[in-house]
């Protein structure tokens, strides 16, 4: 395969990890909610994706199941680390950003706990053909677009509707905006932010599981999924809190973290060591730069949520 080709591939590949981690942000986030627990979260995703494989890997379930609950595993495992933030921050008003920081802590330790007590040979060696899927049998870049990739670009275009073409996106938003307005029109607050960071931990932590059973399919994969986390976060303000958008900002996100590791390969162009973590910056540069442009465009359909971060009062409405 042409390495430009093969380049283009892997990226978009990659980029299915931010997918899921800025899509799950921005369901937050809608709801009022900044929750720095994403990279936490995340890694919780993708150890409860690979103990649930690692409980069923030796049975003799049809492969589609096994998919499915590895799916179920990882998305639960990030959904109660949601239910956990919603609790803390919903109902005892803890304050978000300092709830957040502690998740990431805690689910980042835990996953190296729990991961070490499971058995990459059982999570890893079978299941891995199984979501790779339709593309198992390639040794190029095309093994890596399997089931997680596809589900990611769909859960991306269905949350975009779901926010922007729905009541219940209308409601969310509105509740994101100012939840007192929300809640005098008769809008459960209280459900909405519950159901909306707990289903975007979920679909999170499916970043993390990806990451770990399909792109890089490695033991070790685990140790590098925390940074991933804060790149999500950060593809958000890039995506300008529309989900649809994570897919294009996640293709360029990818684009620019694989140079390091592309660029070197092509002919007539020498990189040195010191110069690969400057080129492993350029995500995070593109990510200041689109702040500075949407603050300096003051658009408001660009902002961020009018609540973002804040705990809401009842009795103060």
């Amino acid at each position: 395969m042409n390495i430009w080709l093969d380049f283009f591939i892997d990226s978009l590949a990659f980029g299915a990890t931010f997918i899921y981690g800025s899509t799950g942000e921005i369901l937050t986030e809608k709801a009022g909610h900044l929750n720095l627990g994403i990279p936490g979260i995340m890694c919780m995703g993708g150890a409860g994706g690979c103990l649930m494989l690692n409980l069923i890997g030796n049975s003799s379930l049809p492969g589609f199941l096994i998919v499915i609950l590895g799916i179920l595993g990882s998305f639960c495992a990030a959904m109660l680390m949601g239910l956990i933030y919603s609790f803390l921050t919903v109902t005892l008003r803890a304050n978000q950003n300092v709830t957040g920081l502690a998740l990431t802590t805690f689910g980042a330790g835990l996953m190296k706990v729990l991961m070490k007590q499971a058995d990459p040979v059982v999570y890893l060696v079978g299941p891995k053909q199984l979501f790779r899927f339709p593309f198992a049998g390639r040794t190029d870049s095309l093994q890596r677009l399997g089931v997680l990739f596809f589900l990611a670009v769909a859960i991306a275009i269905l949350a975009s509707w779901v926010l922007f073409r729905t009541r219940v996106g209308l409601n969310l938003r509105a509740v994101g905006e100012s939840p007192a307005t929300a809640d005098a029109a008769g809008i459960n607050v209280t459900r909405y932010k519950y159901l909306a960071t707990m289903v975007g931990s979920g679909i999170a932590g499916l970043g993390g599981f990806f990451y770990i059973i399909d792109y890089m399919a490695s033991q070790e994969a685990y140790l590098s999924l925390e940074a991933f986390g804060w790149l999500s976060i950060a593809l958000v303000i890039f995506a300008l809190w529309r989900p649809h958008l994570t897919i294009l900002g996640s293709t360029v996100f990818g684009l620019l973290f694989s140079c390091s590791s592309y660029i070197s390969n092509i002919p007539g162009v020498m990189v040195t060591m010191a110069a690969k973590p400057i080129l492993k910056m350029l995500p995070y540069a593109v990510t200041i730069l689109v702040l500075i442009v949407t603050s300096v465009r003051n658009k408001r359909e660009n902002q961020p949520p009018a609540s973002l971060g804040l705990s809401y009062f009842r009795e103060e409405r």
